[in-house]
């Protein structure tokens, strides 16, 4: 049991960032307003979880404007994919070793 402990991540131990790494593993790209809006977020709140993932590497932030508004997109990186991927899978082997 202690090994299948051992690769989960605790970056991902967050709801907020369990939740944003979830919704970028099934998108491509997803902007600050739409990712707040799914996950029920408020602005101060993403932003510092989200920070807080693209400074591990996991996830990676592009700024740019449209028209005259910011638009900020986020994106999984191929790091935060694997990292996010090993850490599902010994959750998933925890589960299965409980059942045992």
């Amino acid at each position: 049991m202690k090994a299948c402990l051992d690769h989960i991540n605790k970056a991902f131990e967050s709801r907020v960032r369990l939740g944003i790494m979830s919704a970028l593993m099934v998108n491509d790209t997803l902007d600050f307003t739409s990712l707040k809006q799914l996950l029920g977020l408020t602005d101060g709140n993403l932003a510092s979880h989200a920070r807080a993932l693209e400074e591990a590497g996991y996830i990676a932030c592009a700024k740019q404007f449209v028209g005259r508004r910011p638009n900020t997109t986020y994106s999984a990186t191929p790091a935060g994919r694997e990292a996010f991927r090993r850490h599902l899978d010994a959750l998933e082997e925890f589960i299965r070793q409980q059942r045992q």
